[in-house]
């Protein structure tokens, strides 16, 4: 069993006991990394979003068309500190260069977060590096931008999250240029101007399921926590008048006061 399923596996009893406390009270206490890990990865994106629009992002943290390529199942979902990394176009010769393979030095029990350039049509991760991810115990991948080998990551179970694939590799196209900075990662629709770009800082908490990936500021994690469970609560009630007959609108009027 994976590491990143472990985890799933033990969210039941963690969400129970900070279910026991009163979200404001949640938002003044001080919740150990693991804990926020093993908390944020019991919820799903969408209720994540939910509760970061409650707190004012424009997006969400909503990482635009970047969707899930394996594993296989479905159910899989990734929690974890972002471990960062930019590409840069194969031709930039002013942009930094890495000393070592940037797989080599993503840290265990983090997401590796890549950002490519713009309509780039080739592939930046492939078989090969899932191989060395798995082997530095890196929860999965998340790139704004292709993979390949598609084969290979399912065969390894390895969650592999991007906006498509290709048969192109890396070179001569793309490079990697820098790890651990800050991303900003656009939507690829490029006459898209109304949605915000999301900023990915080194350790920011990044979840990943089959409905999208989103980017949880590390200094907001006990906040959306804390709405997230509020949330989940309010929509538990409204599912119950649902399926006892009751309307939609009047459920959420009755449980979200609209």
């Amino acid at each position: 069993m994976s590491a990143c399923i472990l985890q799933v596996a033990r969210l039941p009893l963690l969400s129970l006991r900070l279910q026991s406390k009163p979200a404001h009270l949640l938002r003044t206490m001080s919740i150990s990394s693991g804990t926020i890990q093993s908390t944020l990865g019991g919820f799903s994106t969408c209720e994540i979003s939910d509760a970061l629009i409650k707190l004012g992002s424009p997006h969400g943290g909503y990482i635009p068309d970047i969707n899930m390529l394996s594993p296989s199942d479905r159910s899989d979902r990734i929690c974890g500190p972002a471990y960062t990394v930019q590409m840069v176009l194969g031709s930039n010769k002013d942009a930094p260069k890495l000393s070592a393979h940037f797989v080599d030095t993503a840290s265990e029990g983090s997401v590796i977060v890549i950002n490519t350039p713009e309509r780039v049509k080739n592939a930046v991760w492939g078989g090969l590096m899932t191989a060395g991810a798995q082997s530095r115990g890196a929860l999965g991948v998340v790139i704004s931008g292709r993979c390949r080998d598609l084969a290979e990551h399912r065969e390894a179970s390895f969650p592999v999250f991007a906006r498509g694939h290709s048969t192109l590799g890396q070179s001569p196209f793309t490079r990697p240029s820098e790890v651990n900075v800050p991303l900003v990662i656009r939507s690829p629709d490029v006459s898209d101007q109304e949605f915000p770009p999301v900023r990915v800082e080194p350790g920011d908490w990044v979840i990943a399921d089959e409905d999208g990936v989103v980017c949880v500021p590390a200094e907001k994690a006990e906040d959306v926590i804390g709405l997230a469970m509020k949330g989940r609560e309010v929509d538990a009630r409204c599912l119950e008048d649902i399926k006892a007959g009751k309307g939609v609108q009047e459920a959420f009027k009755k449980h979200r006061g609209k």
